[in-house]
């Protein structure tokens, strides 16, 4: 079997990928994340799904390699990992009460091949917000490392009243359903 390869060091979206039972490595991309001027976050996901990927390609040849990455957009505003407290406190203040889009790109590409890619959409609706409610989920979660400054596979499914997804693995980080396509269409043997 030709070698699997994420590209990428994010707990979550280990833990996705090892759902589909096929043996993997992970390999840090070293890419720079930063949006460009004026680049809306649909194509920021897109474009650093496939920097990713090119960047560990690069450096795996014949494997297959599967570059990720989730932008959340509020009112075309990217809300990256908040890192910290204070942040995070302010970006979930921002969210309360207000619908967010989650751009989840996924780009599957071995050498020169074409990249196999698909971005998923996810919207949240946050319910409103009071502040001790989003600080006490702060201290319970401390979901720094995250966009949107959530987990919403933990307690942080408690802010919201609805999230529209067509798959909900790609609000973790790592759209499964349109992953598994690519994979088929790559050769491996999924269920």
């Amino acid at each position: 079997m030709t070698p699997l390869v994420l590209a990428s060091t994010s707990r979550y979206r280990r833990e996705l990928l090892a759902r589909l039972g096929l043996p993997f490595e992970v390999d840090r991309p070293e890419v720079d994340e930063s949006p460009l001027a004026a680049e809306r976050p649909a194509d920021t996901a897109v474009r650093l799904a496939q920097a990713k990927a090119r960047a560990v390609a690069a450096r795996q040849p014949g494997a297959w390699v599967i570059g990720s990455d989730q932008v959340a957009d509020l009112d075309g505003l990217a809300l990256g990992k908040a890192g910290g407290r204070d942040p995070a406190l302010r970006q979930l203040q921002a969210c309360s009460g207000r619908r967010i889009a989650f751009h989840t790109a996924i780009c599957l590409l071995r050498d020169d091949e074409p990249p196999l890619a698909a971005l998923d959409l996810t919207e949240v609706v946050f319910r409103t917000l009071e502040r001790d409610e989003i600080l006490r989920y702060l201290d319970a979660e401390q979901p720094y490392d995250c966009a949107g400054s959530f987990k919403c596979e933990g307690l942080g499914i408690a802010l919201f009243d609805a999230i529209h997804s067509q798959d909900p693995t790609a609000l973790v980080g790592l759209p499964l359903i349109a992953l598994s396509r690519a994979l088929r269409q790559a050769g491996y043997r999924l269920p």
